[in-house]
């Protein structure tokens, strides 16, 4: 019975050390840190793992972006919040790195599972059956993040939203449209023609919905389709790093315009769907390239890439009945980070990511080899 006890005391401890180790003055914040109880290091961790899905890495930003989520939606923001701590309990549960679980890495995809899970059930608002799905998938998240990690690292390359994508695509596939529990609504593709009757009714584009698409391009990240709610995240951006929020919203609007130019659904164009791999796409670039002139007209490029590539496996996909969530964004992110010529001389090594515009004061300290603050950040 002792030799449990210290056991069980000695796990609980090198968890909780894990946990403190976070990104910043790690001195100031074990300080902080060291009385308070498990549940208020699990919930930073779980903010941080909220804002990995835009590069950043910043517990304010995370609430701010769950405050989003509750506004737009109490039931998208209730499966946000328990596919973040299903996700990073698990990470713990398993033994995974306690960097990364402090840093957030294993919340984000479960957090996106959740989200998708619920925007695609057809089920409605508080059907708690959905409840299940919602567990298991962060929790499968987990394995899979470490195992393509294992698998990316020799390139240099993070797993970023791949779990995510795999996970939901699996779920979908498993269930069905008339599945007797887990029903979710068939899926349109964006280029797919509209009847007679919409052409004749919405043929003119209407320019101010088009115009307020480009924001909830930003807001479609996190599967939320408000305008304030999307402004919000927005501003959990720019709190983090103005010049990444300036990509997302960039990105977003070379997204929609990339939507005008393939004549896709105007439902695509106003809800923001056709804007938000083009500002992932962007993002990426933003925040895994020094910034400069150059790789500011690359991540422009991505954007233009990312937003095609979607229409493309949207239309692909949706014959099945299946989305193309995030894997235009993910696969373009992950080409252009393999990128050779000059341009790679701007590429920052995945483990030493931060903010824009810490990366341009620590460029010095990368290129004379100083790896003392290295710091994780996965698409």
């Amino acid at each position: 019975m002792e030799e449990a006890s210290r056991t069980r005391a000695s796990f609980s401890r090198r968890v909780l050390n894990g946990l403190l180790l976070c990104s910043g003055d790690m001195e100031h914040l074990d300080k902080y840190m060291k009385d308070k109880s498990f549940v208020l290091q699990l919930a930073v961790c779980g903010l941080r793992g909220v804002t990995r899905v835009i590069l950043a890495n910043n517990p304010l930003s995370g609430g701010l972006i769950l405050a989003a989520l509750y506004w737009a939606s109490p039931w998208q923001g209730l499966l946000g919040t328990l596919g973040v701590l299903a996700s990073t309990l698990t990470a713990v549960i398993t033994g995974q790195d306690s960097v990364e679980v402090a840093g957030g890495h294993h919340g984000f995809n479960g957090m996106l599972v959740s989200l998708l899970m619920g925007v695609y059930s057809s089920a409605g608002d508080w059907y708690w059956w959905l409840l299940l799905p919602v567990f298991l998938g962060s929790a499968t998240c987990v394995f899979l993040f470490s195992g393509l990690s294992s698998f990316l690292d020799r390139w240099d390359l993070p797993a970023a939203v791949f779990p995510f994508n795999i996970i939901i695509i699996l779920y979908l596939l498993c269930t069905g449209p008339e599945h007797p529990y887990f029903p979710h609504h068939s899926i349109k593709p964006p280029g797919a023609l509209e009847t007679i009757e919409t052409i004749k009714t919405d043929y003119e584009i209407n320019v101010l919905s088009v115009i307020r698409g480009i924001p909830l391009g930003v807001g479609q990240i996190f599967a939320c389709g408000d305008l304030g709610p999307s402004l919000l995240i927005l501003g959990a951006v720019f709190l983090y790093s103005p010049l990444l929020a300036v990509h997302a919203l960039l990105g977003s609007a070379v997204g929609t315009l990339t939507g005008l130019s393939m004549a896709v659904r105007h439902e695509s164009l106003y809800s923001g769907l056709s804007g938000f791999n083009g500002a992932l796409g962007c993002m990426a670039v933003g925040g895994f390239f020094i910034f400069s002139l150059w790789t500011h007209l690359f991540a422009i490029a991505s954007a233009f890439f990312s937003a095609y590539a979607d229409i493309a496996l949207s239309n692909l996909m949706g014959t099945v009945g299946l989305p193309a969530c995030s894997w235009a964004a993910t696969l373009v992110a992950t080409l252009m980070l393999l990128l050779t010529g000059s341009l790679a001389a701007y590429r920052i090594p995945t483990g030493q990511v931060r903010a824009p515009e810490r990366n341009l004061q620590l460029r010095s300290q990368w290129e004379a080899g100083n790896t003392e603050e290295r710091e994780s950040a996965d698409v």
